[in-house]
């Protein structure tokens, strides 16, 4: 659907922060592109924000990135995408499903690569435009018993950085950002079954404070935004560690 409004699209938008995106960009008078495999959900927020629409898409399929890939391209007035969707396969790499592992890889690489390239053209002809990627604190560090997850978020970072640096270098007016939260209630960890009492309670963050952070962090143009100060020492900190006592934290601290 065409409209005259600045329209934005948000995938993983059934739940978690992704819906929480949706709201906030609804609020601020985006038609709201919502993509997720859940349609039923989709369409109920649809209902509720009026100025959006739902598209059913499984990002790990590529006859669905296909499709919502059209629809970006032919979506004259896109100045917002939210590549939020994801999912983690927990347990040691050698043990997790090797199917599972791909379908990840699949969505938070090649879903976030083809749709940020689609979306980047005609962001870059209007002269305005934001990319945030959903990427997390563990893309700073190597979790035992998540390697996979660890990796993709990593990877995440990098094309961020590298994608914020090419467009700063020619000056173009597009915002690039990596959300990098650390423990969020969301649906999550209710897929991947984790117990929450397992984690300090002083370390689980609202969807609601994670995306006002990221929207703040969008004016400012930041690159790199980690919500919550416990979490951005965790990261400053880790930047000065030697290898060997990274290593040896990683080990100590397994749960698995």
């Amino acid at each position: 659907m065409h409209t005259p409004q600045p329209a934005a699209l948000v995938t993983g938008a059934s739940s978690g922060i992704g819906e929480v995106f949706a709201r906030k960009l609804s609020q601020r008078g985006y038609y709201v592109l919502l993509v997720a495999r859940r349609i039923d959900r989709l369409e109920k927020l649809a209902d509720e924000l009026e100025n959006a629409e739902a598209l059913q898409a499984d990002l790990t399929a590529d006859a669905d990135i296909l499709r919502v890939e059209s629809l970006i391209k032919n979506q004259p007035n896109l100045e917002f995408l939210v590549n939020n969707a994801g999912f983690g396969v927990p347990g040691r790499f050698f043990e997790a499903d090797a199917e599972a592992l791909e379908r990840m890889h699949r969505l938070h690489v090649i879903a976030i690569e083809r749709l940020t390239h689609a979306a980047l053209k005609g962001m870059m002809q209007r002269g305005k435009g934001n990319i945030v990627n959903v990427s997390s604190v563990a893309g700073f560090f190597n979790t035992l018993n998540s390697t996979g997850y660890c990796s993709t978020k990593a990877w995440i970072n990098s094309f961020s950085e590298g994608l914020y640096l090419e467009l700063k270098n020619v000056g173009a007016p597009v915002r690039v950002q990596a959300l990098c939260p650390g423990f969020t209630y969301t649906e999550f960890h209710d897929v991947i079954k984790m117990d929450r009492s397992r984690i300090a309670k002083s370390l689980w963050m609202t969807p609601e404070a994670v995306v006002e952070d990221s929207l703040k962090g969008l004016e400012k143009n930041r690159l790199f935004v980690i919500p919550g100060w416990r979490y951005r020492l965790f990261v400053g900190l880790n930047r000065f560690l030697p290898q060997p006592l990274r290593h040896f934290i990683a080990i100590k601290f397994d749960r698995n």
